[in-house]
């Protein structure tokens, strides 16, 4: 039997990404499974199974994290997701990414903003 992080994370990771968690998981288990265990027992178990933040909460804190650091569209992709899983509004999403224009920039919000169009896209 798994740990009790291990459980924990899980339950909150099908819970915020479904699917696309899986797939992640999938994606490292041949060549990186320590670093999908540690996704699972450290993000997902110790930090979103804390009590101050809702995963809605958490959810808007991680794509507009993923945002300023560019380059993380698979990772957005998941989180766009985890956050409507999360009951975020597609519309929400957006102004989470507009009001990050004047701290990061056009290029990293327009970016993000079409990876959002295509997750949209794929959930209809």
């Amino acid at each position: 039997m798994k740990n009790t992080r291990y459980n924990e994370g899980l339950l909150n990771l099908n819970k915020i990404d479904g699917e696309a968690g899986e797939r992640v998981l999938q994606s490292l288990k041949e060549v990186a499974p320590d670093v999908g265990k540690y996704i699972i027992e450290f993000a997902f178990g110790d930090i979103y199974s804390r009590e101050q933040l809702t995963l809605r909460e958490r959810e808007i804190i991680t794509i507009t994290s993923l945002l300023t650091q560019g380059d993380t569209h698979n990772q957005l992709v998941v989180h766009i997701n985890g956050s409507l899983n999360a009951s975020l509004l597609t519309e929400e999403i957006i102004e989470v990414f507009i009001h990050c224009i004047p701290y990061v920039g056009f290029p990293k919000v327009l970016n993000a903003i079409s990876i959002a169009k295509d997750v949209f896209e794929s959930r209809k």
